[in-house]
């Protein structure tokens, strides 16, 4: 299946009280396997709503979502934490690391949670350290670590268990201008070697390194636009002569 997201007439609506809040009210997209997604929209659009949906943290209130065919919304708590550990990788604006623990540490907690035995942890976290420049880094504590390599940090633990999708959740948010080009880079060398990511972000010059952009507004899906020639994000250091 090239469809690896299928989201449909999805609505989700909370109860506050007295009050309906409907968050999302209809929406319908779908992502083919090695995209590389914006979700973009205004405080209250909708799109971390979404984003949770996405990620198996919540369950649409109508319509359907299926992940890699799988109906999400039929799925036990059980199910949707396994979903979460096997097949999706998240990437925070905060990091998200523990501390006093080691970037290989780190990177290993998804498969300490997946009962992966030691030897194969260590070994997979180092290949993942290494894909996203961190070779040689793995002893080092998160305060031991710039803002930019504790995201690189994040980014390799996503990556470990080889998701179907890497969710992105303002990954740049905290970074400074140099350094969200390095992390762009680093996505967007991960979507040429085939990994799907859906990133949300409010800054356009940041989706601008994405194929395509999904514009939410109060709850709704209001353009679907392809990017056909995103912007190469070339790292200080190798833009140099």
């Amino acid at each position: 299946m090239d469809e690896v997201v299928q989201v449909t007439d999805v609505t989700k609506v909370y109860t506050m009280g007295d009050q309906r809040v409907e968050a999302l009210r209809g929406i319908s997209f779908s992502v083919r396997r090695g995209e590389f997604v914006a979700i973009m929209g205004a405080s209250g659009s909708g799109k971390s709503t979404c984003m949770n949906m996405l990620g198996c943290l919540d369950v649409p209130s109508g319509g359907t979502y299926l992940l890699d065919g799988v109906n999400v919304g039929k799925l036990s708590r059980n199910q949707l934490a396994d979903i979460r550990n096997n097949k999706l990788g998240f990437v925070f604006q905060g990091f998200n690391l523990l501390p006093r623990t080691t970037a290989r540490e780190n990177v290993e907690l998804p498969l300490v949670y997946a009962h992966v035995p030691a030897a194969a942890r260590h070994e997979k976290a180092h290949a993942a350290l290494a894909r996203v420049g961190l070779a040689g880094r793995e002893g080092h504590f998160s305060n031991q670590l710039s803002g930019g390599q504790q995201q690189r940090v994040a980014i390799a633990r996503a990556l470990v268990n080889e998701p179907s999708i890497i969710l992105a959740d303002e990954p740049t948010g905290n970074l400074d201008s140099r350094t969200t080009i390095e992390i762009m880079a680093i996505f967007q060398e991960l979507n040429s070697q085939g990994i799907t990511i859906i990133m949300v972000t409010h800054e356009p010059d940041v989706a601008a390194y994405t194929g395509r952009h999904l514009i939410f507004r109060d709850g709704l899906i209001t353009a679907d636009d392809q990017n056909p020639s995103p912007a190469r994000a070339v790292p200080v250091e190798e833009a140099q002569p």
